[in-house]
């Protein structure tokens, strides 16, 4: 529990709210600020209600809030309209009835719409702390954008409560600014995450996957955040500067992968402007000097944002289609959130030395039976992200790599990731569209046996990173690039002539194997959002599925490190699932390094009728 914190002396020099008092602060026209999310003064608000029934044409304005919210209630709509600036449980309903109106902004900008004027506030009701023994109060779960509206607001009204956190940083207002206060001892309202399935585990470790050490994250509340946040168990040096925060990151900053040591900018805390979940969260927040609580226009601000190199912006969308335009606050003309910091978040990121933007969402909705990813988005909805804003997008089935790719390649990376019975229809619809030339007539099949997640981190001897995958249909280019990049004594090793030309059709071809029969893998390195392939390894079945003709190359720039071996390896273990008999592969006589490599994993060696190629064959 928190413990209570009480300044008499300070009590002397406020005025205690009474039930006239508010027919001083506010008059018919007036526009009231109501505090955010669970720092939502509830008990004030009721006070509120019901003594000031003859005070009409009130516009209340607020974002997202966690409680009763009963001035949304139909009852109030002659005295009260509501005027969300993000959209929840309560107001969602109001707005979608024509009860109450939405105003989309982006979350770092709101402050300056009061500050200006341009949403002038009349009057501010906020939850605060007591009083401190200077006369501070802090704002506890959420400074976001109420300190902005305390600023702009000629008259503020708190709801000093003794359970609420006391929270650091920018994140007080003095006893002198509060113009009157109701003492109100309630519990915060606590946020419970729902149990996490196998969609969100997935979705979890692709997006971990994209973070390494030294990273700054920015995450929200719910299942997503929670699996990625599970998955970094293994990572160092993490840092935090987001908008805000559930219990999944405490885990990580009690065992230290959390320290915030690598940051630019807060070096060594945890930087929020609100944040929610249980009571262990608030406890733990409580007068904690490592975690500070900022404003919303310098939390949000995508150039302070950038400061911190490594940024991972993790946001969620409701649709995202083929082009990579994203829609987050409405479901066709129904409005059902806001755009919030995502925005804000994802310039930022991609503002930031090595950043990351992520939009993360599972591929279905309504039981599977809908895709998330479309060819186009519903109608009505709203863009929030742009297309030119979306580095990356994760579902269940993958990651898709969009920065820099063309219409073609987005659309069939995203395909890559939709759910496997949408991935024809989409595939369809965009060939209708001409987007795919005529040569491009397969969807993406899955590998299977490489596991629920379709990548495998590989630590090679040069001490980097590197990911084993399925070739897949959007890697024609980035394959023509790998083939270009080959000496002629590497061409002629793997093709045994020397070709000079690999078209796009052709290459087309070669990453669009029917990968439930045949197997195309690949080593990619990572460089940015730029994926280099620097190997790749494949198997053609006999007629009679019995025997895998193997063929592999690797670049010349990455020979020595293991690549060869991780892929053979990967290759038997999935012809054996597969029920395989036996490998075969073909390899010059003088290619002495591939046929140890050969050997090493169980092939024998076995001439043929060529003197120049012997035949390594492995019984499965």
């Amino acid at each position: 529990m928190i413990p209570q914190q009480h300044s008499s002396d300070h009590y002397m020099h406020m005025r205690p709210l009474t039930s006239d008092d508010w027919h001083k602060f506010v008059r018919p026209g007036s526009r009231i600020f109501i505090g955010s999310n669970a720092a939502c003064p509830d008990t004030l608000i009721q006070h509120y209600l019901t003594h000031a029934s003859e005070i009409i044409d009130i516009e209340m304005v607020h974002i997202l809030t966690i409680g009763q919210g009963q001035w949304t209630l139909p009852k109030y709509k002659d005295r009260i309209r509501v005027n969300a600036l993000f959209l929840d449980q309560n107001s969602r309903s109001s707005v979608n009835q024509g009860l109450a109106d939405y105003t989309p902004c982006f979350l770092s900008e709101i402050p300056g719409l009061f500050l200006q004027g341009v949403l002038p506030l009349d009057v501010a009701l906020v939850s605060v702390t007591p009083p401190d023994d200077n006369g501070y109060c802090s704002f506890g779960v959420s400074v976001d954008i109420v300190s902005a509206a305390c600023r702009a607001a000629p008259v503020v009204i708190a709801q000093i409560n003794p359970k609420m956190p006391r929270t650091l940083g920018q994140s007080f207002i003095h006893v002198s600014e509060i113009d009157a206060y109701l003492e109100v001892d309630e519990d915060i309202p606590v946020v419970a995450n729902g149990e996490m399935d196998n969609v969100t585990i997935k979705i979890g470790q692709y997006v971990a996957s994209l973070i390494d050490d030294g990273a700054t994250l920015q995450m929200g509340i719910g299942k997503i955040p929670d699996a990625v946040l599970a998955n970094l168990t293994n990572h160092r040096n993490l840092g935090v500067h987001t908008e805000m925060f559930s219990d999944g990151i405490l885990p990580l900053i009690k065992s230290g992968v959390i320290n915030n040591s690598k940051k630019i900018i807060h070096r060594g805390k945890t930087i929020t402007s609100f944040c929610m979940g249980s009571q262990k969260l608030y406890d733990f927040i409580h007068n904690n000097p490592h975690v500070e609580f900022h404003p919303s226009e310098y939390v949000n601000r995508p150039v302070v944002i950038a400061k911190n190199k490594n940024v991972i912006a993790i946001n969620s969308a409701i649709e995202v289609d083929l082009t990579g335009q994203v829609a987050s606050d409405s479901m066709g003309r129904r409005f059902y959130s806001g755009i919030g910091g995502q925005v804000d978040f994802i310039r930022g990121a991609a503002m930031s030395e090595g950043g990351r933007p992520i939009i993360a969402l599972p591929s279905t909705a309504k039981d599977g039976q809908v895709s998330k990813i479309v060819t186009s988005l519903a109608a009505g909805a709203g863009v929030v992200t742009s297309r030119g804003d979306v580095h990356y997008v994760v579902t269940e089935y993958g990651i898709a790599t969009l920065r820099g790719r063309s219409i073609r390649e987005r659309a069939l990376e995203l395909i890559q990731i939709a759910h496997p019975k949408f991935r024809e229809d989409l595939l369809r619809q965009v060939r209708d569209y001409g987007w795919l030339p005529p040569y491009h007539k397969h969807g993406p099949a899955i590998v299977k046996e490489l596991g629920s997640v379709e990548i495998m981190k590989l630590q090679l001897k040069d001490g980097k990173e590197y990911i084993l995958r399925p070739l897949k249909s959007s890697d024609d280019r980035r394959l023509q690039e790998f083939f270009y990049s080959h000496t002629k004594e590497t061409l002629w090793q793997r093709y045994r002539n020397i070709p000079k030309h690999m078209t796009r059709e052709y290459a087309h071809q070669l990453v669009n194997v029917d990968q439930i029969k045949d197997l195309a893998l690949c080593i990619i390195e990572r460089q940015g959002p730029r994926e280099v392939i620097y190997a790749v390894g494949r198997y053609y079945l006999d007629g009679e599925r019995k025997s895998a003709q193997v063929g592999l190359v690797v670049s010349e720039l990455k020979r020595g490190l293991g690549m060869a071996h991780g892929l053979i390896k990967a290759m038997i273990d999935i012809a054996s699932k597969r029920g395989v008999r036996e490998m075969t592969g073909m390899v010059l006589a003088s290619n002495l390094v591939m046929i140890r490599v050969f050997e090493k994993h169980g092939f024998t060696q076995y001439p043929t009728s060529d003197p120049s190629e012997v035949e390594m064959k492995r019984s499965l």
